[in-house]
């Protein structure tokens, strides 16, 4: 059940109306009913994985409240090797299986292995983490553990970010859960706001880009060098208004119900730098790598050589958290790569903390480090797209060696829709907050509004385009 389509805007709108009559106790019910409909809509078989996880970590939590030394480690175990093992199996097994083969292969021993046609459960990466940031949490006694199955039940499957995020804290959610829920008008029409601006950015946006971008991935020696530098570019702006969009309407359906989620995306094509853009970009998951894995190895505590070590390992981790396929690899290593760079270099030029606050902003160095930041951004892009590496060397080549005729009329598309995400992003970026629109006049926001509606209506694909995330 995409967001994107009638047939889940029947759903909430039955959702919505039933639980805004019902006692918070009844919501809850209402939430987790309606949590596992949404999830069945994919494949009611899965609906098995998230009750393992649910059970196996609510009663691990609720173990670690009491236990003490070694006992409390086993249990944490427990969680993560269960966790682990789901996400493992289903979305690894035939990476690994086949990439030891060839490994072998090359060494020249033949090795069957065997090949499962194993289905990927659609949003197991997000879950998965979010499960396992609890019982972490709980055994670090940084929250006590809930003693309501129930509310930790709708914690883990709670639908609006359910399948891609944005992967919360239970900190931040479960004592959502457990009092009662104001909707008034300010929420109600900030909540629909953000529904509207997600649908520009995925139908508007991300669908028209991926009409220019599958062809060219698909095939890229068969296109000419302008063909693939416009895919390229036009991916960049598909992947946000495709992830930015769903974390949109998953912040927008859920300030519906009552429920706060965190931003997960802050204008990350206007970072002036890579660790800005990692501050800004899929927020939910750069922080959950940080906290859960870069600080665990020991982050940047143990000298300069082991932070590297750290921060590379945590990228290529995160890139692989993304897919089964090397590509993703590779992209993860290119982000750590800019991240060490970024790092090493402020470590030679960083004036002093005092001033830095002191002294005017510099442009010209703003705009070379913007204009170098999204150029490792996009090279990186080709990787995260491509479909293996032949199709990427593919590409790299059109962009670096070029052929065929320099026809810019071919960019149009990409100015108009690179354009329509500046129309978006740029108030929010200077009111620094998402819902910006709203403190305009209103024949502004009626103006707006109304053009944001044609555009939808104009665009609207009657073939169902699924978010790009929800393979991960």
């Amino acid at each position: 059940m995409l967001f994107n389509t009638w047939e889940f805007a029947g759903f909430f709108l039955i959702v919505f109306t039933a639980y805004h009559l019902l006692a918070r106790r009844a919501q809850n019910v209402l939430l987790l009913v309606a949590s596992y409909v949404f999830y069945a809509g994919w494949d009611w078989r899965f609906l098995s994985l998230l009750w393992v996880s649910t059970i196996v970590d609510y009663l691990v939590g609720r173990a670690l409240e009491h236990a003490e030394g070694a006992r409390r480690k086993r249990l944490l175990l427990v969680s993560v090797l269960t966790n682990l093992g789901i996400l493992g199996f289903f979305k690894y097994f035939n990476f690994f299986a086949g990439s030891a083969a060839e490994a072998l292969h090359t060494l020249g021993l033949h090795a069957d292995t065997p090949t499962l046609a194993i289905i990927l459960p659609v949003g197991i990466s997000f879950y998965t983490f979010q499960t396992m940031a609890y019982t972490i949490d709980v055994y670090r006694k940084r929250m006590t553990p809930t003693h309501n199955l129930l509310t930790f039940a709708v914690y883990v499957a709670y639908f609006p970010q359910l399948v891609a995020g944005p992967i919360e804290r239970a900190q931040h959610l479960i004592p959502q859960f457990t009092k009662p829920r104001r909707v008034d008008a300010d929420r109600f029409a900030s909540g629909l706001l953000l529904i509207m601006i997600g649908l520009v950015r995925k139908v508007v946006i991300a669908d028209n880009a991926a009409a220019f971008v599958d062809p060219v991935f698909h095939d890229p020696a068969a296109h000419s060098s302008m063909y693939v530098l416009r895919a390229v570019f036009l991916f960049g702006l598909q992947i946000y208004g495709d992830f930015a969009g769903y974390s949109d309407i998953a912040r927008g359906t859920s300030r519906l119900l009552g429920i706060e989620l965190m931003e997960n995306f802050n204008q990350p094509y206007f970072s002036t730098n890579i660790t800005e853009f990692w501050r800004r970009w899929h927020v939910s998951l750069s922080t959950w790598l940080r906290d859960y894995l870069y600080i665990p190895l020991g982050g940047n505590r143990r000298g300069r050589r082991r932070t590297d070590i750290n921060l590379t390992l945590t990228m290529l981790l995160g890139g692989l958290w993304h897919g089964a396929a090397w590509t993703f690899v590779i992209w993860g290593g290119l982000h750590g790569l800019a991240l060490l760079i970024h790092k090493h270099w402020l470590r030679g030029v960083k004036p002093p903390e005092r001033a830095v606050i002191q002294s005017p902003p510099d442009l010209a160095r703003a705009l070379a480090g913007w204009g170098l930041t999204m150029g490792t951004v996009w090279l990186a892009w080709v990787f995260f797209r491509a479909p293996d590496f032949h199709a990427a060397a593919q590409v790299l080549h059109a962009l670096f060696v070029f052929r065929g005729d320099p026809y810019f009329g071919l960019l149009k598309p990409a100015i108009y829709l690179a354009g329509l995400m500046l129309v978006i992003d740029i108030p929010q970026y200077l009111a620094r907050k998402h819902e910006a629109m709203l403190d305009w006049p209103w024949p502004v926001r009626g103006a707006l509004c109304a053009s944001a509606l044609l555009l939808l209506v104009v665009f609207w694909r009657a073939d169902e385009v699924p978010f790009i995330y929800f393979q991960f």
